[in-house]
């Protein structure tokens, strides 16, 4: 991945700092977005971490606070990514939000609307100003849950919108075929992120993952392998594919 430009969404915690630190170690430049105010020291540590991590050739990463679930702060983040480096290879759309309920009528029409505009407006938003950017043998990948295949009554805001995000990723793919630019999903498991912690209740939390065969949840670097993968000349034949690193959880 050297000379690549990557950007994470949601890339100061869990699965997004894991990816940006594989990728800075596989030779990529690297910038991130984060939720300014709440993920400030999150984002300095994982900034100041991939400064560390980079290979000489890369490029310093740069951070950008933005509230990506509106077009005109995704396309400020993308103007910024290539006003600093040039241009843009890799895109991941990473960045979530969940709520837990237990029926349908805890779901709001505000809650509603802001989880879709986190978790599916995002990677509209996002693709449509990266690929003016993007050239061919470039790589677009979106981040995706189990909770798509399995379902769970606990998230259905959250399921709903990982489920279509898997019709995004295999449309976006038919479409940039003939562009030469790959899209891809990963639809990870039960890992221990922030999200997680932030979301499940206590007794939630101390199971996580034991109802996988292999009877733990992920750690999020165990994840991002699966990105670096996606991002690299390695995955060259795949397009409209999903990974599943989810331990057997269904």
């Amino acid at each position: 991945m050297q000379g690549k430009v990557a950007l994470v969404t949601g890339g100061d915690s869990g699965i997004g700092r894991a990816i940006c630190y594989c990728f800075a170690l596989e030779g990529a430049t690297v910038a991130f977005t984060y939720v300014k105010g709440e993920e400030e020291k999150d984002a300095h540590d994982t900034l100041k971490k991939i400064q560390e991590l980079k290979g000489p050739d890369a490029k310093d990463p740069i951070a950008l606070p933005a509230d990506i679930g509106f077009d005109e702060n995704c396309k400020m983040v993308v103007d910024e990514v290539v006003n600093n480096y040039g241009g843009l290879d890799i895109l991941v759309n990473n960045a979530a939000e969940q709520h837990l309920s237990n029926n349908i009528e805890e779901i709001t029409e505000d809650r509603l609307s802001s989880i879709f505009r986190t978790n599916i407006f995002s990677h509209f938003f996002m693709v449509r100003h990266a690929l003016k950017h993007m050239k061919e043998g470039s790589s677009i990948i979106n981040s995706t849950s189990v909770e798509a295949y399995c379902g769970s009554p606990m998230v259905l805001d959250y399921g709903s919108t990982n489920g279509a995000i898997l019709a995004f990723t295999r449309a976006l793919a038919l479409h940039l075929a003939n562009k030469g630019i790959r899209v891809n999903a990963v639809a990870a498991g039960p890992v221990w992120t922030p999200l997680q912690v932030a979301s499940l209740p206590e007794e939630l939390i101390a199971k996580l993952g034991s109802e996988t065969p292999m009877g733990r949840a992920a750690q999020p670097y165990e994840i991002a392998s699966s990105y670096v993968f996606l991002a690299s000349p390695e995955s060259s034949y795949y397009t409209g594919q999903v990974l599943h690193p989810n331990g057997m959880y269904c």
